[in-house]
């Protein structure tokens, strides 16, 4: 098991083994999932600017004035 310390500020250290297996650097982004009391940390993948602007060409069936219409209120 590995363990670190939480300051005051609740602040703590990831452990070098676990920023290892991650792939954490300094400036990375982590997330905590939380399930049934358990915590999970994983390391939070940049978005894909190039492939979310691909994909955004494809969702142009759903532009239509109908769809603003309908999705207004939203």
């Amino acid at each position: 098991m590995l363990a670190s310390k939480v300051t005051t500020k609740y602040q703590t250290t990831i452990p070098l083994e676990v920023r290892e297996k991650l792939g954490i650097q300094q400036g990375d982004m982590v997330a905590f999932e939380l399930e049934n009391g358990v915590v999970r940390l994983r390391r939070v993948v940049p978005l894909d600017v190039e492939y979310a602007k691909a994909l955004a060409g494809t969702l142009s069936e759903w532009a239509s004035e109908n769809d603003e219409e309908a999705y207004r209120g939203l």
